[in-house]
């Protein structure tokens, strides 16, 4: 079951590339996504993928790939008890950190012991575990925490694996995790079980890492750029399946008021139906969904349609978002963050070309994501959420710089916080 761990080779500069510019673009949505004129791809949406929602993913199969390759070789080093010891220790360690930085408001009103203690606590950890604690740094410690006992297994051990995850999220989802995720308040991320899913960009960078370091002759980048296609591919076509919560036109009016679909897994009622009459009839335009980065149908009415988009199409789990950590999402989420590691491969570990920004971001990936949201309520602090465009990227300009040159001077310095 068990693999060798990957050979050493110098050091891959397309992992820090890659992950430099995942968290550029993290700075970009972050901030961005705060503001009323911001482009809605910058912004997180519960019906469809933006480019907000491709970032995440990044994270997640840059720590596979990591993962795959420090794990083998502690392994070879420490022994198999130390080094999932080491392991272990590591990720509550980051878990701890996430718990720090993702702080819990106060939930009850007036903040009194009374209050607090006459259950205002069971308040406090509902909202915590649906909205707050469960975001990247936790999703990255629970998820690297599920896979660890496969982390040194074959690649079939490791598709296996990745697959079932995907699977029992699925059935998880059916059974009650799609209504509680949509219960107030919303989770966000995936919520407590999104680790099931996140574990696709995971483990997908477990593989790239194996197929870059290859024993014997080049690394494989065809390969990986068919299955990236492939994924995205997979990922689409899980989408159309949100095709089956259509309303009808002549049902708008009178079912505008529910949000989600009655059964928003396996369908029930005349949208299958629909969905199989329009195969049948060759009506494609009936049966795909929309593209990644393309909103599902909305009223024209709102600012980017998120909000009434329930009206034409219920809210089911088909739907590429980020919130369910949805298969459709993940699956295609997946593919991306291959193909863009690829591009980066062939650019810095085969060309030569290094972007200086991209290398002190990825280099001090942790301290970064931890810098860019103190930076971030520095910098708002004078810039409400409907500050003009030129004002906004000028305040964007300004936090990315200052957030920029705290990493840079740890650089120059040798300073670099791992967990």
């Amino acid at each position: 079951m068990n693999e060798a761990a990957p050979a050493l080779k110098p050091r891959i500069h397309s992992l820090d590339q890659f992950r430099g510019y995942t968290v550029a673009g993290m700075f970009l949505v972050n901030f961005l996504g705060g503001f009323q004129n911001a482009p809605f791809l910058c912004k997180h949406h519960l019906t469809f993928c933006s480019y907000a929602d491709t970032i995440m993913p990044h994270f997640f199969f840059a720590v596979g790939f990591a993962f795959r390759l420090s794990f083998g070789r502690r392994l070879n080093i420490d022994g198999t008890v130390k080094a999932y010891a080491h392991v272990v220790k590591r990720l509550l360690g980051l878990a701890l950190v996430a718990f720090v930085v993702y702080t819990v408001g106060r939930q009850t009103d007036p903040w009194t012991w009374e209050n607090f203690s006459g259950g205002g606590y069971w308040d406090v950890l509902h909202v915590a575990s649906k909205q707050i604690w469960f975001q990247t740094l936790l999703h990255i410690a629970a998820t690297s925490l599920w896979i660890l006992p496969v982390i040194r297994a074959s690649f079939r051990w490791r598709l296996a694996y990745m697959i079932g995850s995907a699977l029992l999220h699925v059935v998880l989802s059916h059974v009650f995790y799609f209504d509680w995720i949509h219960t107030a308040p919303d989770a966000i991320d995936g919520g407590p079980l999104g680790f099931l899913t996140w574990t696709m960009p995971t483990m997908i960078g477990t593989f790239a890492c194996d197929a870059v370091l290859v024993e014997s002759g080049r690394p494989r980048l065809v390969k990986m750029m068919f299955w990236a296609i492939v994924m995205m591919g997979l990922g689409y076509g899980f989408s159309s399946g949100t095709r089956w919560y259509d309303v009808p036109a002549d049902r708008v009016d009178a079912l505008s008021e529910q949000r989600t679909a009655k059964s928003p897994i396996i369908p029930e009622g005349d949208g299958f139906a629909r969905w199989q009459d329009a195969i049948a009839n060759g009506k494609w335009s009936e049966v795909l969904a929309e593209p990644p980065f393309v909103p599902p149908p909305h009223s024209q009415s709102g600012s980017d349609g998120a909000d009434e988009s329930q009206k034409y199409r219920k809210w089911n789990y088909w739907m590429m978002g980020q919130c369910v950590g949805s298969i459709s999402y993940l699956t295609f989420s997946s593919g991306l963050s291959l193909a863009v590691y690829v591009f980066f491969y062939v650019l810095s570990d085969m060309m030569g070309v290094r972007i200086g920004i991209f290398r002190t971001l990825g280099t001090n990936a942790l301290i970064g994501y931890i810098l860019h949201g103190l930076v971030d309520r520095a910098v708002t602090s004078f810039m409400p959420p409907d500050s003009p465009t030129t004002y906004m990227y000028t305040g964007f300009v300004v936090y990315f710089w200052i957030t920029w040159l705290f990493l840079r001077n740890l650089e120059k310095h040798d300073i670099y916080v791992k967990l």
